[in-house]
């Protein structure tokens, strides 16, 4: 199976732009003003407009308010929205619109009781971070607990780099790796060589998977 990648936290369109010619699936954009990388919405469209076909462009929030998504979904028009917060399913769906949940596997196995919590998430996306705190901390955590009978896709984010994502993929197995700081020079500004070198562990571990 192929691994899908999202590259998240883009604040700038040469960026996005590079990210889908390496091949990247999907751009993650930030709008929750509790992270380093956030975006207005004018930069958000910039970036989206950008985008060549078949490059999904994912909205993320935390606890944001009814209102703030709303605008997000009517100005920029993201193919998926994220929420990384305390937002319940029905939150999250209330929108009509698909969307990931990011689910904190900072405290271990005990987390993974929430992964039963979000029927209508399109999929979940297991983070490295502590519940209630913001995601692209870089922190990552035992990808051996990531379940392989997930009836939903599982998206591997936290700690991510050229360095890892091998090992990561070979233990975790997951539909998709998110990535942010691993391939960072400064929050939200992107390195091209680490970025090609990210794409490039992951596609090789993928040959190794298939060859297993």
């Amino acid at each position: 199976m192929r691994t899908r990648i999202k590259c998240c936290g883009m604040t700038r369109v040469e960026d996005a732009r590079l990210a889908a010619r390496l091949g990247a699936d999907a751009i993650g954009v930030v709008f929750t003003a509790r992270s380093k990388r956030q975006v207005s919405l004018l930069q958000a469209r910039e970036i989206v407009a950008a985008l060549p076909p078949f490059v999904a462009s994912v909205a993320l929030f935390m606890d944001d308010d009814v209102d703030q998504v709303r605008r997000v979904l009517d100005e920029v028009r993201p193919t998926l929205l994220q929420f990384h917060g305390s937002e319940s399913d029905d939150w999250c769906a209330q929108f009509g619109h698909p969307f990931l949940k990011a689910i904190a596997m900072g405290d271990g196995a005990t987390a993974l009781s929430r992964l039963r919590d979000y029927p209508h998430a399109a999929g979940l996306l297991l983070d490295g971070h502590g519940a209630g705190e913001a995601g692209g901390s870089g922190k990552s955590f035992d990808w051996s607990l990531i379940p392989h009978d997930s009836a939903q896709p599982l998206l591997l984010a936290g700690g991510l780099h050229a360095g890892n994502v091998g090992a990561a993929i070979q233990v975790a197995r997951p539909w998709a790796v998110d990535v942010a700081s691993g391939v960072e020079s400064a929050p939200g500004i992107k390195d091209a060589a680490r970025l090609a070198d990210f794409m490039a562990a992951v596609r090789a571990a993928d040959k190794t998977e298939g060859q297993s």
